[in-house]
Parts: structure tokens; sequence; C-alpha cells
């Protein structure tokens, strides 16, 4: 009977180790001014806030949620990968992640939904692309074609991508596109933890899930990306 549970005590500690823990402790935050100024942000209960600096291929990702009429931090900071060029203003193809406040998207990935999602997952195959060719008009958006992207658009993503296992879209440029400013802004897996991103912020495989599972749907979730001085302005001005 003793070998019996080890094994099974084994067994478990293998399971969490390879696919990390599915639930997410609220604590008080410790910023005030953070606390304050999440007091004060309309239309959501739920904030992802990455913060970098400019220059930084690295930054940190902390989930927020109101409960109960109280903001609190879903979870501690995590560490994640962004553009290669950093943060700041961006325009197609130089590899920064945009700053400020935006409303999260989709989730999709060419793997199956997560269990005990809240949001809608949508499992991606071969005609799933996005449009990065700035001469279309399609440019910025989530496209399904049975053809040969290659006539269609001049530059596009293919969304069954290994890197896009599990994703969300960072709602960037779409309110209304400006062609040239920037395009498909996701939150996805990382290939590594020194492994920057063409302007997408990327954490590992299992806390992606884990974020896919704490999102929900009924809070309006979004996601705040800048310097740690700018996020409370951000936030504000949402």
């Amino acid at each position: 009977m003793k070998r019996n549970l080890l094994t099974i005590i084994a067994i478990v500690s293998i399971f969490i180790l390879n696919h990390g823990s599915t639930t997410l402790a609220a604590t008080p935050i410790s910023d005030s001014n953070l606390r304050n100024t999440l007091t004060n942000v309309k239309d959501t209960d739920q904030v992802i806030i990455v913060k970098a600096k400019p220059n930084s291929t690295t930054a940190s990702v902390q989930g927020f949620e109101k409960i109960n009429g109280q903001w609190m931090a879903s979870f501690q900071p995590i560490p994640a990968v962004i553009g290669k060029n950093g943060i700041g203003k961006t325009k197609e193809g130089d590899g920064k992640t945009p700053v400020g406040a935006f409303q999260i998207g989709n989730t999709f990935g060419w793997a199956k939904s997560p269990t005990n999602m809240k949001m809608p997952y949508k499992q991606t195959n071969k005609f799933h692309y996005w449009v990065d060719d700035v001469t279309s008009n399609d440019y910025n958006k989530w496209m399904y074609y049975t053809g040969n992207p290659s006539t269609r658009w001049k530059s596009f993503e293919r969304l069954l991508h290994p890197l896009y296992k599990y994703s969300f879209v960072i709602r960037y440029n779409d309110q209304p596109i400006v062609k040239g400013k920037g395009s498909a802004i996701f939150f996805h897996v990382w290939k590594g933890p020194t492994s920057y991103t063409a302007g997408c912020v990327a954490v590992s495989e299992k806390h992606t899930v884990n974020i896919l599972r704490w999102l929900d749907e009924n809070k309006k979730p979004i996601i705040v990306i800048g310097e740690h001085s700018k996020i409370n302005s951000y936030l504000n001005n949402y």
C-alpha cells in the first residue's frame, strides 16, 4: 500500500511539473497607486499588465481582477518576451511591441481548447491567415481562405504556426484599422526566455494556458503594455 501511495504521489508531482497549476490565487495589490488607478478604470474587470523597458526584449506580465468590487492581483509577475526592438510607437515590420491599453480579442490555437475556458476559443487550421499586406483591404484582419494565399496577398501570417499553439489577439490598430500602423499583435507561447518576438508578447506554454483559463469574456479583459512609469496613464486614458 505504501509503495502504491508513493507511486501515485510521484505521478501527480510529474503532472504538476509538466502542466502547471490551473488555479490562480488572488492577493491584495501592494502598489497603492496602481490599486487606486484600477479602481477608477471603467468597462473592464480584468487587466493584464505587461511592463517593459523601451529597448529591452524581455518584460513581466501580471494579471489583476475585480472580485466582489475590489481589485486584486490574480497572479504574480511572470517572465515574458516582446518585440526584438522593444516597445514603442509602431509601424508595420519594425519589430516593436505597441504601447497602450487594448481590448483582448479572440483566443485561438492549433491545439484543442484548454479545459475550463471562459472565453470563446477558435481552433485554427491551414486555411486561417492574418494579413499584414499594407496594400490589401484585408490588412490586419483574420481571414479564412482555401486558395493560394500568395496570389491574394503580398504578405500574411499563417495562424497554423508552432508558436500559436495557444494564443489570443491583442486588439491593436483595429478601431479603425490604419494601414502600415502595425498588424498581427498576439499573446502567444514563447520559443524560449531569450527569444524575442516580431512584436507580440509571449510567455511559456504553461503560463499561456493558465492565463487563457483565467480570462473571462464577461469581465471584458484588456491588456496594458508599457514602461512602469506610464502604465497608470494608459489605464486612465482607456
